[in-house]
């Protein structure tokens, strides 16, 4: 039986955990593998006549992420109770935000791999707290509860559903880790459930002439992207199976929340999606409304830097390719490390060059060696270091694979200057004529044949040319100048006839 023509529409909710140095609506301390309950007080374990207080510093991060995702930032937003019952939220509630929320709706434009970009609506944002974590231990007849995560802080984005495909929804969510990063206001390690992602998926299916809406189901708590992507791929897949299995069931089923099992690569029924009314908001009578004046938005927007969209466009523009720009951007150090470079001396390829070559190459290496993450702006070269060797790669003062080892000086030495290091080394290349057309000479006695290529065999010429050129070099230890070893190696096979 042929499938019917289909639209997929996806949704996303994306929790992100705030770096602030403190809870939501306390002093506690806001951080990560810590012994289980050790960061809690009397606001997070609900105890009586404690009253909450609202965190400076995480509604200033909403509000530059709000800013940051085109949102309108609201005059007035408050605080309300959604109330439901868990073992890892004490109070029976959850201080969230409802009819109100501190951000409103926004355009925020995402970058795809065909190289044109895409307008992702933003629905609202809104500030609430996380509850804590049930812990499942291997020969527990019980499950355990964390509190400690109970209270953070966290940022919940809600888009349109705008996104046609899993991919889509894959590469919204980096680009989201990758503004949040940025802005800093959330380092995004998935591992520690800095970002969780929530899609809602559904379909409209055409068939007969009519449009046949399949129910919205919300996979829950995806902490990576590769999951998000294959969730969303399962979904697709089970909801046009059930319509053309039965159509009336699966048209009649509600709205459901289901699970992500990452190791079976299938969801499961969770429980049906509740709606508004079933959390019975209502507003938190211990938190006044809070008064966002124009001024103190003004203030935060000065501190968005320059946004990795709006980055990427201009790497494009200093002729980097897709992929150099999309590395540099992975980290905001790498990429403000790249710009200072740049700033110094005006070679975006050569740099980006060094940066992505041997950098890399020794970062992975001590990655691997220390077994924790280390960046390329983490190895000690300074932009002034990167921007002296792009030039004097550039002049040819040394060649390429000469950089390559005065860059693994600079980094395991303490030389700091390129130039003392390279003669140190003994690697500047040698400009001398005289010199160069020696070595010419002597690799062209060396090498009858290729000559004879090169001047028979069109189809070999270019090869030819290239091994002679190799010779070359080898025969000075890498020091002649590239250039001038093909000026002269042409000029001088063209005098043989």
């Amino acid at each position: 039986m042929p499938q019917p023509e289909y639209k997929v529409l996806i949704g996303m909710e994306i929790h992100v955990q705030l770096a602030t140095a403190s809870k939501m609506f306390t002093g506690a301390a806001n951080g990560f593998n810590e012994d289980p309950n050790t960061q809690v007080d009397g606001v997070v374990l609900g105890l009586p006549g404690v009253l909450p207080v609202i965190n400076r510093r995480a509604v200033e991060m909403a509000i530059m992420v709000g800013a940051a995702l085109g949102c309108a930032i609201a005059a007035e937003t408050k605080w309300d109770r959604k109330s439901y019952y868990y073992p890892d939220l004490p109070k029976n509630y959850q201080i969230s935000q409802y009819d109100q929320p501190l951000c409103g709706a926004g355009t925020v434009m995402m970058p795809l791999p065909n190289g044109e970009t895409k307008a992702v609506r933003i629905r609202r944002a809104h500030l609430e707290e996380d509850a804590g974590k049930l812990l499942h231990e291997s020969g527990q007849s019980a499950s355990l509860v964390d509190l400690n995560r109970a209270g953070t802080p966290l940022l919940e984005i809600v888009t349109e559903p705008d996104f046609s495909c899993p991919e889509e929804a894959r590469l919204f969510g980096e680009e989201l880790r990758q503004i949040c990063r940025y802005l800093c206001v959330s380092q995004g390690i998935m591992q520690q459930g800095h970002m969780r992602f929530e899609p809602n998926i559904n379909l409209h299916i055409f068939e007969d002439g009519k449009a046949y809406k399949t129910a919205i189901t919300e996979v829950k708590n995806l902490n990576s992207f590769r999951s998000v992507e294959r969730a969303c791929e399962y979904e697709i897949q089970r909801q046009l199976t059930e319509f053309l299995t039965d159509r009336s069931a699966a048209l009649q089923a509600g709205k459901s929340t289901r699970g992500w099992d990452d190791d079976k690569g299938c969801t499961t029924l969770q429980r049906s999606k509740e709606e508004a009314h079933d959390y019975r908001y209502f507003p938190d009578p211990d938190l006044v409304p809070l008064h966002v004046s124009q001024d103190w938005i003004n203030r935060i927007k000065t501190q968005i830097p320059e946004l990795p969209m709006a980055r990427f466009q201009r790497y494009m523009q200093m002729e980097l390719t897709r992929k150099e720009a999309a590395a540099l951007l992975e980290d905001k150090a790498v990429a403000d490390l790249f710009d200072m470079a740049v700033e110094i001396k005006q070679l975006p390829k050569r740099i980006a060059n060094l940066m992505l070559g041997p950098a890399a190459k020794t970062a992975n290496a001590l990655t691997s060696e220390r077994g924790t993450s280390v960046l390329i702006s983490d190895l000690g070269v300074q932009a002034s270091q990167y921007a002296k060797l792009a030039g004097m790669m550039e002049d040819g003062t040394v060649s390429a694979s000469a950089a390559v080892t005065i860059f693994e000086s600079l980094c395991s030495s303490t030389e700091t200057d390129p130039m003392v290091a390279a003669e140190k080394l003994g690697l500047l290349q040698i400009r001398d004529t005289g010199a160069t057309q020696a070595w010419v000479d002597a690799a062209l006695a060396n090498n009858p044949q290729a000559i004879a290529d090169y001047k028979n065999n069109p189809k070999k010429k270019q090869a030819s040319l290239g091994f002679l050129r190799g010779a070359v070099m080898k025969l000075s230890h890498g020091k002649a100048d590239p250039k001038m070893v093909g000026e002269l190696l042409e000029q001088t096979l063209e005098k043989l006839g």
